[in-house]
């Protein structure tokens, strides 16, 4: 069964795996701070639990709880590795927290799954005069790919390149229709 919670301050839902909810609402802790109920979109855009506790020697202290990092630790700790110690969600929906979609990354995966910052809308698709350069990053360096008529082509020869080199942990760009500005 699938449990979707709606966020506190948002409009949307995290989806979770009946055992982690079960999991979440019989634990103690989280049951007493209504861990489930409070649950608040970030602006990173994954959910999570924000408590700001008056300390007893003064002053106060903010306790910030990730769903999905909570989740990873609770359930996924076996695949955790020294290099893999981030989490990420594999459909690259922040709020699918299903187990199927968790996983634990190294830092070089989790920067290629970044949204792009390109002008074009397509990750390592730049315009230069009238045609558009496909560029991927190796070792740190920007590898050319080619010059090509549209961002469309573009985009397609970068992901070719992308899942040579890294296979499933490369960023694929989802190609827009042509014609079907955002």
């Amino acid at each position: 069964m699938l449990y979707k919670v709606k966020l506190k301050n948002a409009d949307e839902n995290v989806l979770l795996d009946d055992d982690v909810y079960e999991a979440l609402t019989a634990d103690p802790y989280l049951s007493k701070v209504d861990f489930i109920n409070n649950l608040r979109r970030h602006s990173s855009g994954c959910a999570v639990f924000q408590k700001t506790w008056k300390k007893a020697e003064g002053g106060y202290k903010t306790e910030t709880i990730y769903l999905h990092r909570l989740i990873a630790e609770r359930f996924l700790e076996d695949t955790r590795t020294s290099k893999k110690n981030l989490v990420g969600a594999k459909n690259g929906n922040k709020l699918d927290c299903r187990l199927e979609n968790i996983c634990w990354r190294t830092r070089s995966v989790a920067s290629r799954q970044r949204k792009t910052s390109s002008k074009v809308g397509y990750t390592g698709v730049y315009k230069e005069n009238n045609r558009y350069r496909a560029v991927i990053s190796v070792d740190r360096k920007s590898v050319h790919i080619g010059m090509f008529d549209t961002p469309e082509e573009a985009a397609l020869a970068y992901n070719k390149k992308s899942r040579e080199l890294y296979g499933d942990d490369g960023k694929i760009n989802v190609i827009r229709p042509k014609g079907k500005d955002e």
